[in-house]
């Protein structure tokens, strides 16, 4: 189906900033259905007639029939976004949202010079580009540092023993542990049913994979680089039923199977190519101008040739021990004949990722001469035997244990769905938690700066954000993670709110204008609002519960629990209004008599801090990106390269001229 059915947008060639924020608006509209914790799934019918549940951002809107191209640009930036992170494709659409509607209001306040601009649309396009240009310049050389400042102090670090550590089954007392994180990932994608299966797989996969004495990241790297060749989807069974598997699985059958490979330790080769020996001169096969009965001589010379050459093949490799033969490619009837006689079991078209991640365990190469055959070409398996996963027969290999791969444990994750588009959709979110954690671990920074402050979380944050100087850098560190439900933006909105306060940027104003950094807080409330949508009474509490660990210089840990009758809150006198909003100072009051315990409590898990900044960079360089688009031209025929387009000229003269 279409999602701008309805939305009345004519085909225009000047594109307004109206049109903008309407195409937005409409992707707005789709995803802030599934977002939240109280978020729905999405359900789509494609028109084969299969029908796809899913409160994945990505999948969603990549299941869009998005007609307009500003649309379809918006998804392309969403997309690439979330193939990096993993994560916050809803968010990019709803900050995105809220970003150009204040750029739009902000704009049509603005006082138009006539003499300037020809009209007041392209007055407002110009006030919105420089509005856009400014918040990015902003975000590139004062976000991280703000966010070092004021937000990462009330977070935690994780560190990699905590990535594999046996704590799952603690997460109620261990807040720091990355199954916190990963429930609260699982829990917007999959929901509250599954999120905890998912996460401790998640872990318990991390854990087989840990690599002594090397940087978390490798770990993270290898398994999201090999990740298509490490999990098996199987459709027809619950999710419960998803596991590890010690070992390999080989998502092919056996072309040819002998049953002493399955409870035994066995070699095996691997091919990137045939078995068949390879002739250096043609010439010596057949000779042209022989007559027929010469071509037929030569013809069974050849096949003569060609099986004696396969039979010292496969006897090189019996002296090598080799029981078990897999290929990249399909090999002949007469390779598979001779495999079986010599008791040797041949696995068929494998794929390269398969092939590849099977040769780094094995610490073997593959063997692309079938002449050239050397005891470094085999390895070593516990056993080859097939495996019977829900209505496919596959290939189950194990590798035969050393010192080397002590640390390191093979396995693969079964992932298990009672439909195809539902075991896609855990798949898929495995991929994205994988992806998650390594932006987690690699932060990205704008520049490459030392940590020289104190990193402790006693100092207060609002004396470092007035004080802070140029000669004061800061950058994410690893790890960082913070308390999810709305915790990053109200933090962040409320540093970025004393920035604006406290410091005057004549050149970065516009007459009329407020600084960018207030504009951009004014943004980032947009997020929290939607998780309290259902409860904008808690929206507020939330807000001045945060408000006051950052005056009392508390952790928000610390309110986990239910307060006392005679602690001190903050109450908001007119919840009609946000104070952090207004950047107003909200007076102490007196507490109600019996608080509900639910107000502060933080069970909404973790979030990566990194992640949450990535976000924010990539939908600020979109929303430049995109204000700077003045016309749109709609083609009706499809563009040519250069060179498809000289070859139909040669071919068809004349006539592709005219269509062109």
């Amino acid at each position: 189906m279409s999602a701008f059915q309805g939305v009345g947008m004519p085909p225009v060639e000047h594109l307004h900033l109206e049109h903008v924020l309407q195409t937005v608006c409409v992707l707005e509209s789709v995803v802030r259905r599934c977002f939240g914790p109280e978020g729905g799934q999405v359900l789509f019918t494609q028109d084969t007639g299969q029908a796809m549940l899913s409160r994945s951002g990505s999948r969603i809107l990549t299941a869009l029939r998005l007609e307009h191209p500003v649309a379809r640009m918006v998804v392309e930036c969403v997309l690439n976004h979330s193939t990096v992170t993993g994560d916050g494709s809803k968010t990019f659409i709803l900050l995105m949202a809220s970003l150009l509607r204040i750029i739009h209001t902000t704009a049509c306040k603005e006082p138009h010079l006539s003499h300037t601009y020809n009209s007041k649309a392209a007055a407002e396009a110009a006030t919105a580009r420089h509005l856009a240009d400014k918040l990015l310049a902003f975000a590139l050389e004062e976000l991280d540092d703000l966010i070092a400042i004021a937000v990462v102090p009330y977070g935690c670090c994780l560190s990699w023993e905590d990535f594999t550590a046996k704590t799952q089954l603690q997460a109620h007392t261990n807040s720091h542990c990355v199954q916190n994180l990963l429930a609260s990932f699982f829990y917007s994608r999959l929901g509250r049913t599954h999120c905890e299966l998912m996460s401790n797989l998640t872990c318990e996969l991390l854990t087989h994979w840990k690599i002594e004495n090397d940087l978390p990241s490798s770990s993270l790297h290898f398994v999201n680089d090999n990740l298509a060749a490490l999990h098996t989807p199987v459709s027809g069974f619950p999710i419960s039923c998803s596991r590890l598997i010690m070992g390999q699985v080989i998502h092919r059958d056996f072309a040819a199977h002998c049953p002493q490979t399955d409870h035994q330790l066995v070699k095996a080769v691997v091919f990137s190519g045939y078995l068949q020996p390879k002739l250096l001169r043609a010439e010596e096969v057949l000779e042209l101008g022989c007559g027929e009965q010469g071509q037929q001589r030569k013809i069974v010379h050849f096949s003569a040739w060609a099986e004696r050459s396969l039979e010292c093949v496969i006897a090189k490799l019996r002296s090598l021990g080799v029981s078990v033969l897999m290929s990249a490619v399909k090999q002949s009837a007469a390779v598979l004949a001779l495999a079986l006689q010599a008791e040797m079991s041949m696995v068929e078209c494998v794929s390269e990722d398969e092939l590849t991640l099977f040769a780094r365990l094995s610490r073997t190469t593959p063997v692309t001469d079938c002449w050239m055959i050397e005891p470094e070409h085999v390895a070593t398996l516990t056993y080859c035997r097939p495996i019977l996963l829900g209505a496919h027969r596959y290939v189950h290999v194990a590798f035969h244990d050393s010192e080397e791969r002590a640390t390191v444990k093979p396995c693969s994750l079964v992932v298990c769905g009672l439909g195809e588009g539902q075991t896609d959709q855990y798949a898929f979110a495995l991929r994205d938690a994988i992806r998650m954690l390594l932006s987690t671990w690699e932060p990205m920074s704008t520049s490459k700066r030392t940590l020289q402050s104190n990193k402790s979380t006693s100092l207060h944050p609002d004396n470092q954000i007035a004080n802070a100087t140029p000669s004061k850098q800061y950058v994410l560190e690893p790890g960082c993670v913070i308390p999810a439900g709305g915790t990053f933006e109200f933090l962040l909105n409320h540093a970025l709110l004393l920035h604006g306060s406290s410091c005057s940027f004549p050149d970065d104003t516009i007459t009329g204008v407020p600084a960018v950094s207030q504009l951009l807080a004014k943004a980032l409330l947009s997020v929290p609002r939607q998780i309290y949508s259902d409860s904008p009474r808690r929206f507020l509490q939330t807000q001045t519960r945060l408000l006051s660990c950052i005056q009392n210089h508390l952790h928000p840990s610390s309110l986990t629990h239910k307060q006392e009758p005679n602690t001190t809150l903050i109450q908001v006198k007119d919840e009609s209004e946000s104070p952090l909003e207004e950047g107003t100072l909200i007076k102490h009051c007196r507490p109600e008599a019996d608080p509900s315990p639910e107000v502060f409590t933080l069970d909404s898990g973790l979030e990566s801090v990194s992640c949450k900044y990535q976000v924010l960079l990539a939908v600020l360089q979109c929303v430049s990106s995109l204000l700077r688009v003045d016309t749109v031209l709609h083609t009706h025929t499809a563009l040519h390269t250069q060179s498809h387009r000289l070859s139909n000229i040669s071919r068809e003269g004349t006539d592709d001229e005219a269509e062109d």
